[in-house]
């Protein structure tokens, strides 16, 4: 087994010591490959087990992260991504767990048929090979990522946000104490030890070692990374999420769904942040909803409709309904129907999340099939569109490309397929 690299002190040292971080994935991504079923998962249930008794230590040094944090003057958005608890322990072990008892996919073969010829044709499903992920503020996702690319055969390079520093190097002491434990390389996974931003230049950029990248931050990184990246990269740049509340919607269930789709957290890519309403509706739910609202802080911006509805909000100009705010800020708009709606929402969308509150079938059917979104909801908040709630375990990221993976990126989004032909001396003629 190859050692962990040592950290990179100085910006001569960055080259080497990210092609070093290079060799050990390479090298650890094809014992990865060979991993038995039961090997993966013990691996997995030794992390947990780990973040759970070092749940004390997490915390410690989590608040050095916060405290720094907060000296900087990060946003509330940003240390609410931040910040580690006994709720997000118990989330990440939980995640971990649910992992483990996820069917493995690598091996499984599918699609097999004769073809005229007397030969077998079919597919295998096989690891990506090395995953480099790049994000900031969230340490959980140095867990979950950690743990969705030990599943699926895969080695992990791991670059978290300078802000995250103490937090996620202690987690990735679970996790190597989980691979050590399962007889695992613990080059399987490496967080990378610097804060410098040109180990990033150089990750995206290591064709020979990296297979796939995968951002998780702000607009501004994911745009860089996908403007510099010699490595194919699974990306969303924004999280433009739309609620539609149709004429025909359950009131009562619309002002519960929408309410919660913008205030159960604000700083979350799959938070609400355009309600459409129905013009014949917009009457009947606007007060109760947006009083909701203001009572908890919500800043409201409306097209005119809306705000001959509510006086208390302010303009909404055609930059609104651009902005993914990440903040308690909405934009609201009264549409004419449905056809108003899903064309506003292709419109703006950034193809993340959209979800129609109706009790109309043929609505609800037209909107899944209309809305050019990578998650597409009828009757439930857009807060749901995360991994771990579609059951993947956990999730890698949210994809709104459109080749490759889309929506939430969990076990088979890391995977591929290879074609396997199986014989009995057939020859071509």
């Amino acid at each position: 087994m190859r050692a962990l690299p040592k950290i990179a002190h100085h910006m001569s040292d960055i080259k080497q010591y990210m092609q070093q971080v290079g060799i050990n994935a390479r090298a650890a991504s094809r014992l990865m490959a060979m991993a038995d079923t039961a090997t993966k998962n013990r691996a997995l249930i030794a992390i947990a087990e780990a973040i759970f008794s070092s749940r004390a230590q997490l915390i410690a040094e989590n608040a050095k992260d916060l405290s720094n944090a907060k000296t900087n003057g990060l946003d509330a958005a940003s240390l609410d991504r931040l910040t580690i608890n006994d709720k997000t322990i118990n989330e990440i072990a939980e995640g971990l767990q649910q992992l483990a008892a996820l069917p493995d996919l690598i091996g499984a073969i599918s699609d097999l048929s004769y073809r005229p010829s007397g030969i077998q044709v079919g597919k295998m499903r096989v690891p990506l090979g090395v995953i480099g992920i790049i994000y900031e503020s969230r340490p959980d996702v140095t867990a979950d990522a950690a743990g969705l690319c030990l599943k699926s055969g895969n080695a992990a390079i791991l670059r978290g946000g300078s802000e995250a520093i103490h937090s996620n190097q202690a987690i990735a002491a679970c996790v190597h104490a989980g691979l050590r434990a399962a007889g695992l390389p613990e080059t399987a996974v490496q967080v990378v030890n610097t804060t410098d931003r040109a180990a990033v230049g150089e990750l995206i950029t290591m064709q020979e070692y990296v297979d796939v990248i995968v951002p998780r931050g702000g607009k501004s990184l994911i745009a860089r990374i996908s403007a510099e990246a010699k490595v194919p990269v699974i990306k969303h740049l924004d999280g433009i999420c739309h609620v539609y509340i149709d004429a025909e919607a359950d009131i009562a269930k619309a002002i519960v769904i929408a309410d919660n789709a913008k205030t159960h957290r604000y700083g979350v890519c799959n938070a609400m942040e355009t309600l459409l309403v129905h013009e014949k509706i917009a009457a009947q739910v606007l007060p109760k909803l947006c009083q909701i609202y203001l009572d908890k802080g919500v800043e409201l911006r409306g097209d005119e409709a809306a705000r001959k509805i509510i006086a208390a909000m302010k303009i909404a100009t055609e930059e609104d309904w651009r902005t993914e705010y990440l903040a308690p800020i909405l934009s609201i708009r009264v549409v004419a129907n449905l056809d108003e709606a899903i064309e506003h929402i292709n419109t703006y969308s950034s193809q993340h999340t959209d979800s129609i509150i109706t009790e109309n079938y043929s609505k609800a059917m037209r909107f899944l099939r209309e809305v050019d979104s990578s998650s597409v909801m009828v009757n439930a908040s857009t807060r749901f569109a995360d991994g771990f709630e579609y059951g993947l375990g956990a999730e890698i990221g949210i994809s709104t490309d459109k080749i490759h993976a889309r929506g939430p990126v969990g076990l088979e989004g890391l995977t591929s397929q290879k074609y396997i032909v199986l014989g009995n001396g057939q020859i071509r003629t």
